[in-house]
């Protein structure tokens, strides 16, 4: 199925992009979302239309997610959990847990924005945090996970 996206996708291409999709991910996520609309020849003209109100509004959100990237880059948080005689925490870390301890210092931090690849933290250290606030916009936080 085709589709025109309406924002840049990770993986998938940029703002005004003509992309194959399979159907079900264009009808139950990116048409949903907002992300996308189906490629027909009217929805074509009417892109094109909106174009550069769309493109205003991806560069506003870039800015968002820059000045986002100034503030939050660098800064660390401790999280004290339960943890045994050799380090290992009884539970773990997840985004979640990274989330609340940054709004608990006041700084907004959104848990779909937290990237763990590895799964959460079992283990009690330090560790650098990937956090994607756009597309185009990551960087990493300082977790120190401390034993109780």
């Amino acid at each position: 199925m085709q589709v025109i996206l309406l924002e840049k996708i990770v993986n998938l291409g940029g703002l005004g992009d003509l992309v194959n999709v399979k159907p079900g991910y264009a009808r139950n996520y990116l048409v949903p979302q907002g992300l996308a609309t189906v490629a027909t020849e009217e929805n074509m003209k009417a892109f094109e239309e909106r174009r550069l109100e769309l493109e205003k509004a991806s560069a506003d959100k870039l800015q968002a997610a820059r000045a986002r990237e100034t503030e939050l880059a660098g800064q660390a948080v401790e999280i004290a959990g339960r943890a045994s005689d050799e380090g290992k925490l009884f539970g773990s870390v997840g985004v979640i847990e990274i989330s609340e301890a940054f709004a608990a210092k006041g700084l907004e931090l959104n848990k779909a924005e937290i990237q763990l690849p590895e799964g959460p933290i079992k283990v009690v250290g330090d560790y650098e945090v990937a956090v994607a606030v756009h597309p185009e916009v990551s960087f990493t936080v300082n977790v120190t996970v401390v034993a109780e």
